[in-house]
């Protein structure tokens, strides 16, 4: 877990480090690899309100994470099949004894996988 934690922390030091060179052009997009879950108001334990005080929804397009600010924008793609889902960070988690990256709401998992599967490799991308 500790090395997903310092990838992380590089990724979002990188980000933050790049300046266009020139008009027009964008940083390439920087991307990391982990499990993905998801997470329901049914689940035991899960509170009314996200870490940031927002009423929880699991219908809504978002997730949690340890590493990144709130709000910022993740470009979640399922690596098994190609599809991706954009959401927004919410929230803290998912529990880092468990050795996954990112909880997706019910909502954004069920893009890009079956939620009876519940875990799936992704790769993920800060917009």
């Amino acid at each position: 877990m500790k090395k997903a934690a310092v990838i992380l922390i590089i990724l979002v030091a990188v980000v933050f480090s790049f300046s266009p060179v020139g008009e027009g052009l964008k940083p390439s997009p920087t991307s990391i690899k982990g499990k993905a879950s998801w997470y329901s108001q049914n689940d035991p334990g899960i509170l009314l309100t996200t870490a940031n005080m927002e009423q929880f929804d699991d219908s809504q397009l978002t997730c949690a994470m340890w590493n990144l600010p709130f709000n910022t924008i993740l470009k979640v793609t399922n690596l098994e099949n190609g599809k991706s889902v954009i959401v927004r960070v919410n929230d803290r988690g998912p529990a880092r004894r468990l050795n996954r990256l990112i909880d997706l709401t019910k909502q954004a998992f069920s893009k890009i996988a079956d939620l009876e599967k519940g875990l799936t490799e992704v790769s993920i991308e800060i917009m």
